[in-house]
């Protein structure tokens, strides 16, 4: 349970979360962490060839997951949208469930397209493709499972 103070803020938020807001805010954390990894020279390799979008972008996030500035914006983005959106049950729901659906259907783009074209944008490459889909699964099936109201709560 949370208690306000005087000033208006809470004390022990965190522990009055629920289950599926805590998971929102764990991968909202993950993501941020690796929108700024995708920024450092060695954890990201080839990090001279980085650029801002596009297939050619070499570089790769330890070494193996093809990235771009955009690519690391976007994760960034991503990160601080899953710490803002667990703040309650219903977002943090919606967080896990509809980016899971966006990593699917990423998942299904990276499939589709000529990863040596311009329609590679982002870019993304096979390991990518495949993080895309686990991500996609792990985090529908969290948000779904997690997010089941239990009949006592309310919020």
């Amino acid at each position: 349970m949370a208690y306000s103070t005087s000033a208006g803020s809470t004390i022990g938020e965190t522990a009055g979360r629920t289950t599926v807001q805590k998971a929102a805010f764990a991968v909202g954390a993950v993501f941020l962490l690796v929108g700024i990894l995708g920024f450092i020279p060695g954890i990201t390799t080839d990090y001279d060839q980085l650029t801002f979008a596009s297939h050619e972008s070499q570089a790769k996030l330890l070494g193996i997951f093809q990235v771009s500035i955009l690519h690391n914006v976007v994760h960034l983005l991503f990160g601080i949208a899953g710490l803002a959106m667990s703040r309650a049950w219903a977002s943090a729901r919606t967080y896990l469930v509809g980016g899971g659906v966006v990593y699917l259907v990423l998942w299904l783009y990276g499939l589709i397209i000529d990863q040596e074209s311009a329609a590679n944008f982002v870019p993304v490459n096979s390991a990518d493709n495949w993080l895309h889909l686990l991500l996609g699964i792990g985090m529908v099936a969290v948000g779904v499972l997690l997010g089941r109201r239990n009949r006592t709560h309310t919020a």
